[in-house]
Formats: structure tokens, C-alpha cells, sequence
């Protein structure tokens, strides 16, 4: 075990990493991200959600539509940054492509992270995030009815946890759930995890960190709603929100989504699963084109997803 995966050193070292992020997240990095994909209006405001853990803060992007249109559906994206960063504003392409690509309002939400809120905070509020959209739908002039979800990295996993708490609990009705290279089996040791190329984006020692800011007792790291895809979780998951699965191909967490995506295709739950190729963790912050064609591929899926006659 490194000296990172202790606690009394991870937590100083997520802290510092926060520090860090919060500096380079300034306006002129906001900036930036607003201008890709220009065609692509962004049209947002702000909202807080009441939760048990804490507030939510959401950034709602509103696609252009009629007046006289219906209710448009709504789709909750949950940002990476391995339960640790709050980096909202890097989903901002992806919001406004989705919005503008699939007619749906799309709510970013700023969730808690650790070290300051460890597992499972997080999953838990992330439910009661998404319960919350689908029962204030109409006051807030989208369609709970029509909802989907789905998140980067760390927001993957969150996700597929609000996914499995609704399968549990009997609602709310998620008519997709998108997995983008999600962290699904966190008791697997980062050391033992390959990927196909030497060096990838991914390092144990980020781990180390993540994993154990995010879940300090290693005993709870088999939770279903930290690890459902490692296979000691062996729950019968029939009646799940449907999925789409992407899977870079240089992702050291490649296998565990691969696995994932075929313990749903067990269950018939499993939209498609995508490998990107030559791609690695976090892709699209750096890869537009790649970027728009994956962007592409989800908003595809989220049109079928909530069709009157899918």
C-alpha cells in the first residue's frame, strides 16, 4: 500500500489538488470552454436543489424551442473528477451540444465531493438530485417523465448509482443512463487494472487519492454503489434503467465498463457499449472532433430514449 492510499495523506493531498483546480478554473478557462462548438448556443441559469447531504447547485442549460411546444424532456449530467474536483464548468461543450442536439434541458449539477463528503454522500444525493428534477418537472418547464441521466469518470459512477437506488427504491422512471468512462470497481487496486498501452492518462497514485478520500474504509469499497462492476456484486439488476456504455480504448478502466456493459446486456439493459479507439480517460476535454462524434452518438441514444415510440 502506498503512503497515498492513507487517509491522513490523501485528504491533504485532495485538498491541495482542489486548491489547485480552483485556480485554473477561472474565467478565462470558462471562456475558453464556451467557445467550442460555437454553433451551439448557451442559453443557462442557475438553480439550487434541496438534498439531505447539502444543496445542489445546478447549471440548467434550456434548448431554443416554440412556445407552444411541449414540455421537453429533461437529462441530469453528473461532471469526473474522481470524487474529489468540482470542475462543473469542463461539461459545458457537452451540456450545450445535448441541449441544442436532443431538445432537452440539461441540468449540470455541482454535487459534494470528498474528502469533505465521503461515500456515500455523494450517491445519495446524486438520487436525491435526480428524484427531485422528476417530481418539480412541470414548475420548472421540463418533462420528469422524460428523464434521462449520465456523467464523465467519477459522474459515470454516479450515474449508474442513481440508476441502481431507482431500481431499488421504484422510481424515478430513467429511461437512460449514460455511462462515459465510469470508475465501477473500486476494490480492485489501480496496480492490478491494464491497459494497452504503457503510460495512460490514469496513474495508480490518482487513485490512491481518489479512492481514498472518496472511501476511506476499504471494507465498504465492495458497495454496490461504489463498485457495481466488480464482480462481487451479483444482484440480479432486471428492470434497470437502460444503458449506453463508452468505453476508451487506452482507459485503465476499460475492463471494469466492459464488464459492466455486459452484466446489463444479461438483464437486457444494455443500449450499446462503444469502444472509442486510440482514445484514453478524459478524451474529449482535448479531442473536439472525437468529442462531437461521441457527443453525437449520446444524443442519439438520449432522442430514442424518450421517444413516444421507442
Amino acid at each position: 500500500m502506498s503512503l497515498l492510499a492513507r487517509p491522513s495523506l490523501a485528504s491533504p493531498a485532495a485538498k491541495v489538488m482542489q486548491r489547485l483546480n480552483a485556480l485554473l478554473s477561472d474565467r478565462h478557462v470558462a471562456s475558453s470552454l464556451h467557445k467550442r462548438y460555437p454553433e451551439y448556443p448557451r442559453t443557462t441559469h442557475e438553480l439550487t436543489i434541496p438534498t439531505s447531504v447539502a444543496p445542489a447547485r445546478a447549471v440548467v442549460y434550456v434548448p431554443d424551442r416554440p412556445d407552444d411546444a411541449p414540455l421537453p424532456p429533461v437529462h441530469v449530467n453528473f461532471h469526473g473528477g474522481g470524487f474529489v474536483l468540482p470542475p462543473v464548468e469542463l461539461d459545458d461543450p457537452l451540456c450545450r451540444f445535448l441541449a441544442a442536439e436532443t431538445g432537452a434541458v440539461v441540468v449540470n449539477v455541482d454535487y459534494v465531493v470528498a474528502p469533505q463528503h465521503p461515500f456515500p454522500a455523494p450517491p445519495r444525493q446524486a438520487y436525491e438530485i435526480v428524484r427531485w428534477v422528476a417530481e418539480h418537472s412541470a414548475e420548472h418547464g421540463w418533462d420528469g417523465g422524460l428523464l434521462t441521466v449520465g456523467g464523465q469518470s467519477a459522474g459515470g459512477a454516479l450515474a449508474a448509482a442513481v440508476a441502481r437506488q431507482a431500481l431499488e427504491k421504484g422510481g424515478p422512471a430513467i429511461a437512460l443512463q449514460i455511462l462515459h468512462y465510469p470508475p465501477l470497481d473500486l476494490v480492485t487496486d489501480a496496480r492490478d487494472k491494464r491497459s494497452v498501452i504503457a503510460k495512460p492518462l490514469l496513474r495508480p497514485w490518482m487513485a490512491d487519492i481518489f479512492d481514498t478520500c472518496y472511501v476511506p474504509d476499504r471494507a465498504m469499497r465492495g458497495d454496490p454503489l461504489a463498485s457495481p462492476g466488480h464482480p462481487g456484486d451479483t444482484a440480479d439488476l432486471t428492470g434497470i434503467a437502460p444503458a449506453l456504455v463508452i468505453t476508451p480504448e487506452h482507459d485503465l478502466l476499460r475492463a471494469e465498463g466492459t464488464r459492466y456493459a455486459e452484466r446489463l446486456r444479461g438483464v437486457g439493459a444494455l443500449r450499446e457499449q462503444v469502444d472509442v479507439p486510440g482514445a484514453d480517460h478524459g478524451y474529449d476535454q482535448k479531442d473536439a472532433d472525437t468529442a462531437r462524434e461521441i457527443y453525437g452518438l449520446m444524443a442519439r441514444h438520449m432522442r430514442q430514449a424518450v421517444a413516444p415510440d421507442r
